[in-house]
């Protein structure tokens, strides 16, 4: 066999594993594919050629094991127990950039099913290595890097405590400062998974000097990063005072109401959520957003959307609310009543009527005025029929039915007992058992009272009454 003979040969060995792994690659991405590979052996043909010394052939081979172990958590735990994981890692330290970008998406798409899966990421060794891809030139590596990170930190405490050990924050601070807008999004959706957990981790990340960042993002005009950037600042707000108080000191007051309009529904949707977790706080944080046009502002916002986007506007009403009468009345002025009223009617979601319910609870407790201002918008028997339907959830009913003695006294003292005495009811319908059961509520002759006509009746006792002169 001649010399040209024999290189033949490999050249057709080459080109056999270059179209083998990039059918793989392929056929990955399509799920109807993903079990025939499986049951094939895939997992075990694809290792060795992450070894390959052609390098495209390990690129391809890596990206092929990271479409499958994205598909399902059973692929996933097939690259740990391959031992695949510690060759990534050599590799992610050792190869080119687009290797690198390769072996962070296995390990991203390995670390996203699990605590366990993430845990084994961490056993391996792999955070060092993904830290040092943090530094590196190419800002399509930084992102790979990050977006794994961000996976492994979001499950549990422990592991995001792991990610920060690792010395993740400063240098994901720093990407958020690169001009690539994926760059910029990646970094900061891996802080905010990094901050949820808890206050500690949420401080590590304010130490970093991450909130200015963000907070200057906040009016970027690409909505994807406005999402993550009002996440990461909800998920340092809403520990405790002391990190809401940094939050609102970066200034992003009135800033952030403008997200509020936004066209984007998840960026409205996660404006509401920072405003909530600062309003929750105190009453002086909430006067500063009502001082900022805030109410309003997302009492407007509420009446823009549908469905889960309008669910944290309406608890943040409550918030506002639960603090003191003047907040309440704030609430009231701004016309959030009406606003409430048509979530309670229009929304199919017992969870978002539920909300609703207790955020005009909220306004309503504080004193007579309160009440009538809920009781004046015929919220009241929507409220009713909430609360007898067969289909309300338990919580929902809870939220409605006034339970204590105040608060019972608070519906007859704002003109609610009188309006249910009001309404008109086919005798024996679903609404007149309703109205019966608030009724019951209630001593027979205060029911009596409020009922239309009773003073009419009254008067006729006092001129047919004959009293008994001596």
């Amino acid at each position: 066999m001649s010399q040209r003979q024999v290189l033949q040969v490999f050249e057709q060995y080459q080109k056999a594993r270059t179209q083998f792994v990039q059918m793989v690659a392929e056929l990955a991405t399509r799920p109807q594919n993903i079990e025939t590979l499986q049951n094939a052996g895939v997992m075990s043909l694809l290792r060795p050629l992450l070894l390959d010394v052609v390098p495209t052939i390990q690129q391809t081979a890596a990206l092929a094991l990271g479409r499958l172990a994205n598909y399902n958590d059973d692929l996933a735990e097939a690259v740990v127990k391959g031992d695949i994981l510690p060759q990534l890692v050599y590799s992610l330290a050792e190869q080119n950039r687009f290797y690198k970008k390769a072996a962070a998406f296995v390990l991203r798409a390995v670390g996203k099913h699990s605590p366990q899966l993430a845990q084994a990421i961490v056993d391996c060794g792999a955070l060092d290595t993904l830290v040092i891809c943090l530094e590196d030139f190419d800002p399509g590596v930084k992102e790979a890097a990050a977006w794994a990170l961000g996976y492994i930190a979001r499950h549990n405490a422990e592991l995001s405590q792991a990610v920060v050990d690792a010395g993740a924050v400063p240098l994901l601070v720093l990407c958020i400062q690169e001009p690539e807008i994926a760059l910029k999004r990646i970094a900061a959706s891996a802080l905010s998974d990094i901050s949820k957990h808890s206050p500690e981790l949420a401080q590590t990340v304010v130490d970093a000097g991450a909130i200015a960042h963000l907070a200057q993002m906040i009016l970027n005009p690409d909505p994807k990063l406005k999402r993550q950037v009002l996440s990461a600042l909800s998920q340092i707000a809403k520990h405790s005072v002391d990190l809401a108080e940094m939050v609102v000191e970066a200034e992003i007051f009135p800033v952030v109401l403008t997200c509020l309009k936004d066209k984007d529904e998840y960026v409205k949707k996660n404006a509401s959520t920072l405003i909530r977790e600062i309003a929750k706080h105190t009453p002086e944080l909430s006067q500063l957003i009502v001082n900022a046009g805030g109410v309003a502002a997302v009492i407007d916002c509420i009446g823009s959307c549908k469905g889960n986007i309008r669910l944290p506007g309406i608890m943040m009403l409550g918030y506002v609310a639960a603090h003191s009468e003047n907040l309440a009345m704030a609430v009231i002025i701004s016309k959030g009543v009406p606003q409430l009223s048509v979530c309670l009617s229009e929304e199919p979601e017992d969870h978002i009527k539920a909300a609703a319910a207790w955020t005009l609870g909220q306004i309503g407790r504080h004193t007579p005025e309160h009440a009538r201002a809920v009781a004046v918008t015929n919220t009241l028997p929507v409220l009713l029929c909430l609360y007898m339907s067969t289909e309300s959830s338990e919580d929902l009913q809870i939220k409605v039915l006034p339970h204590d003695s105040k608060a019972r006294r608070l519906f007859v003292t704002s003109g609610g007992l009188k309006k249910v005495q009001e309404i008109k009811a086919e005798p024996g319908s679903l609404l007149q058992e309703y109205i019966n059961s608030i009724n019951n509520c209630y001593p027979e002759e205060i029911v009596r009272y409020y009922s239309p006509g009773y003073s009419d009746t009254l008067l006729q006792r006092v001129d047919s009454y004959q009293p008994l002169i001596n």
